[in-house]
């Protein structure tokens, strides 16, 4: 039987790159749980509760209205009337004309304006809605895939 005595003339005979995937799968699952939390506005919401599946997960607009009618698109507030110009400019970028455009709309928000908040994504472009809303079960924003 022969032994292996390392003989430093001969140098490193390979890499070990299992340090560098643990470290990349890391900052890759870090990333996948950050971005859709900088998505989301800073309004103050309390979304009703439902029983539904999630949405599939991907490329999705936020649009958020809170008890007093304020709207923002992602973390910008807009004015009502500005809706479906600030949306169909998103919506009008390359690559984003079938992003899922997804309301999360107060609980306590005016079923009126949570209305003409989807007819004026739907006017502005948008194909792929959903209501956000929470799970009776404790979990936290799931979506109700609407139709126009």
């Amino acid at each position: 039987m022969t032994h292996r005595v390392f003989d430093p003339k001969s140098g490193i005979m390979g890499i070990n790159v299992t340090p560098i995937i643990d470290v990349a799968l890391v900052l890759v699952i870090i990333l996948m749980i950050t971005t859709p939390i900088m998505t989301i506005s800073n309004l103050s919401v309390e979304l009703p509760a439902a029983h539904v599946r999630s949405a599939e997960e991907g490329d999705r607009l936020n649009i958020t209205v809170n008890a007093a009618g304020e709207i923002a698109l992602d973390k910008t507030r807009i004015e009502p009337g500005d809706l479906v110009g600030s949306l169909g400019a998103r919506l009008n970028q390359p690559g984003q004309s079938q992003v899922m455009v997804v309301v999360r709309a107060d609980g306590s928000a005016s079923h009126a304006v949570v209305r003409r908040v989807l007819d004026q994504a739907h006017q502005a472009g948008a194909r792929r809605l959903a209501i956000a809303t929470t799970a009776k079960n404790g979990r936290q924003d799931q979506e109700l895939t609407w139709k126009p």
